[in-house]
């Protein structure tokens, strides 16, 4: 629960899908250290930004990929290690382009997995919980 004390950190993000032959790919990304793990792209709002504004602007950033916005999934939320209150609200997402990657600091690689392959790809359960509701969804039918 929010409080004054407890600041809330909002956030936004996409599960970026593709259809490759018979099967359904889902984009991840690499955080290097010191997390060096593999999730969603997904990324804090900026002053004045709405959510979807800043997951389409934060998918670019880490991937390179112009998107478009398609249902939205759910808002997840948990503690980060600081102790705040971070709220991420989720979208599925198809490519219009993609300008290219460059690994940074914040994002050195990105990979596209097909979904039976992604629980073994992913760090973080609140991802693949995420994952398992957008496939529930039907969307990429």
């Amino acid at each position: 629960m929010a409080s004054p004390d407890r600041p809330v950190v909002r956030a936004a993000g996409g599960v970026v899908w593709r259809r490759r032959a018979d099967e359904v790919e889902v984009l991840v990304v690499h955080r290097p250290a010191p997390r060096d793990d593999w999730s969603l792209p997904k990324g804090k709002l900026e002053q004045g930004e709405r959510h979807r504004e800043a997951a389409l602007r934060e998918v670019w950033e880490e991937t390179g990929l112009r998107c478009t916005l398609g249902e939205r999934l759910t808002e997840v939320r948990y503690d980060t290690p600081k102790g705040e209150d971070k709220r991420v609200r989720w979208w599925a997402m198809t490519v219009d382009r993609d300008e290219g990657f460059t690994p940074n600091r914040e994002i050195d690689d990105r990979r596209w997995v097909p979904v039976s392959e992604l629980d073994g790809h992913l760090t973080w359960d609140t991802d693949r919980r995420l994952v398992r509701l957008f496939l529930s969804r039907d969307i990429t039918s």
